[in-house]
């Protein structure tokens, strides 16, 4: 095929009509066709040649142009596409290194090898640009809810048309045991969108909680005017959920609103989960009113927060326990997931056993190592004190609110206390010193002798061996094993250290050490609040 006057015009009508086609800039389509044409041209005159080719986008026209660049003499490589500049000199006045020099060439004869290879370039460059429009009509919309039709089903998973593209619904994402036949019409939520080799996969999900939230914007106004908000969403798709929301108006019933007049805003949503029921709790900065409104319908006697351990502990009647866990572990698991605390549940009757057995546990530890009778002992408990460690280091004064004791026998009973600890870590560091604890690690900052004692147990020997170590290894930490939560037992857990306390103490053995410079974290925290900040700020201004 030459290109030639007659066939110049349909160059132009055939990149509109595929551009109009696909959806495309036409542009794209005329530059795949100059790409083509060049590619053709180097089969011609020569793969080394720089040739372009450049298509008029008013008269079809298309030019070939040979171009060659002027480089510095000990960089000439291709002698078909670069020159030196002596050799540029006798084709340009004054020419520099960097300077182009274009001549052009006569067009080329596309046999039928060529044409097949100019074909194939036209297609890929539209196929790229087809998925380059898909993706940029799509990654903005990741987080929304979109209504598409079934196109086919494999091994479980949902293949969607959404106009535009098709989108996958995999077997995990789906409500139940749903299934779907080709040209079923589907609502699902863009769960993410990456651009990839094959072209942007849209991923899509009917088991996210954020569909449920979607789907409640779309039929409570005021979730959409910003009046109430979604807090938190739990779901255990297509049996149960929970949803907690509150009302920035005093005159509006969050609940209320989102149960709408005779449940139908609420059931709309239960519908379309395929009858997945749901429970609209009032939201609560308080976490244990909170987890009270969230264990519902079940009742709380009494709720125990720990905020430290993020864990809480929940007392029930004892004919409530079943209700609060729900069957099969659901409801007190959704309570869990929509709070974000570990929720132990027990009865009445199970804290009253506890809370004996403490008291028994405390009165034997007080009678054996401060040497008192059981009623001394018993009074100590009763006024709050849990270890010797409180005995021993708090002030005279609360003692003294205890009946029966006057200074001397609050000061006798601080000496006792402090004897007992101080012997008791006299014989931890002698043991750790036996099992060969350097004294780099003895001397550290922040670590008792019972602490290095535990440490040399788990053998953390030297400060060396205690800057490497995680400070989940340190304080105790969770990990999900298929699906369930696992305990992991730290070193120093049983002394009370937190995760935030162990990873200061690990990274200043580092700056010790010298395997951190304290300068290079210091400007990494002021760049790490710098841009909490203009997160912040862009935050207010949105």
């Amino acid at each position: 095929m030459a290109i030639t006057s007659a066939n110049q015009l349909e160059l132009l009508q055939t990149a509109e009509a595929v551009a109009r086609e696909k959806m495309i800039d036409p542009s794209l389509v005329i530059e795949a066709m100059e790409e083509s044409l060049a590619r053709a041209a180097k089969s011609r005159y020569g793969a080394e040649m720089d040739i372009r080719v450049t298509i008029d986008r008013k008269t079809g026209r298309a030019t070939f142009t040979r171009v060659r660049t002027v480089v510095a003499d000990e960089e000439l490589e291709n002698y078909q596409a670069e020159f030196t500049v002596d050799q540029a000199k006798q084709y340009m006045e004054n020419p520099e290194v960097g300077d182009v020099y274009s001549e052009e060439v006569p067009p080329v004869e596309m046999g039928r090898i060529a044409a097949q290879s100019a074909k194939q370039v036209i297609l890929q460059k539209v196929r790229e640009a087809e998925r380059d429009r898909q993706y940029e009509e799509f990654k903005d919309r990741a987080g929304t809810i979109i209504n598409g039709q079934v196109k086919r089903e494999e091994y479980g998973n949902v293949i969607v048309d959404v106009g535009a593209g098709e989108a996958i619904l995999r077997r995990n994402e789906k409500i139940g045991r749903e299934s779907y036949r080709p040209n079923d019409r589907i609502r699902c939520y863009i769960k993410d969108v990456r651009r990839e080799a094959r072209g942007p996969q849209i991923f899509l999900s009917r088991t996210a909680p954020e569909f449920m939230a979607e789907l409640f914007k779309m039929e409570v106004p005021e979730i959409y005017d910003n009046i109430i908000e979604i807090k938190a969403v739990a779901r255990d798709p297509g049996s149960r959920a929970k949803i907690a929301v509150i009302s920035y108006d005093g005159s509006i019933d969050p609940v209320g609103a989102c149960v709408g007049m005779r449940g139908s805003r609420v059931q709309a949503v239960v519908n379309e989960l395929q009858g997945e029921k749901i429970d609209i709790i009032p939201w609560n900065e308080d976490q244990p009113t909170f987890l009270v409104n969230a264990l519902q319908p079940a009742e709380v006697s009494k709720v125990v927060l720990d905020e430290e351990a993020g864990k809480i502990e929940v007392v029930v009647p004892d004919e409530q326990l079943s209700l609060a866990i729900g069957r099969r572990g659901q409801n007190v698991r959704l309570a869990s997931q929509l709070t974000n605390l570990d929720i132990d549940i027990m009865t009445e009757a199970e804290e009253s056993e506890r809370r004996q057995k403490e008291f028994a546990e405390r009165t034997a530890l007080f009678m054996e190592t401060l040497d008192l009778d059981e009623f001394f002992a018993q009074l100590l408990v009763s006024e709050g004190f849990t270890n010797l460690e409180e005995v021993a280091y708090v002030e005279v004064d609360e003692l003294l609110v205890i009946d029966g004791v006057d200074e001397g026998t609050a000061n006798e009973l601080q000496t006792r206390a402090r004897e007992y600890l101080e012997a008791q870590a006299a014989k931890a560091l002698e043991n750790a010193r036996a099992m060969g604890v350097e004294d780099s690690l003895i001397a550290f900052e922040g670590l008792t002798a019972q602490m290095v004692e535990a440490l040399a147990e788990d053998g953390v020997k030297s400060l060396e061996d205690f800057a490497t170590c995680a400070d989940w290894e340190l304080a105790g930490g969770w990990t999900t094993v298929d699906g369930e939560r696992v305990k992991d037992d730290g070193s120093l857990e049983k002394f009370g250290v937190t995760l935030e306390q162990a990873q200061d103490m690990v990274m200043t053995a580092r700056i010790i050490l010298g395997w951190v410079d304290p300068a290079e974290l210091e400007a990494e925290a002021a760049e790490g609040e710098e841009t909490d900040a203009e997160a912040a700020e862009e935050g207010a201004e949105a």
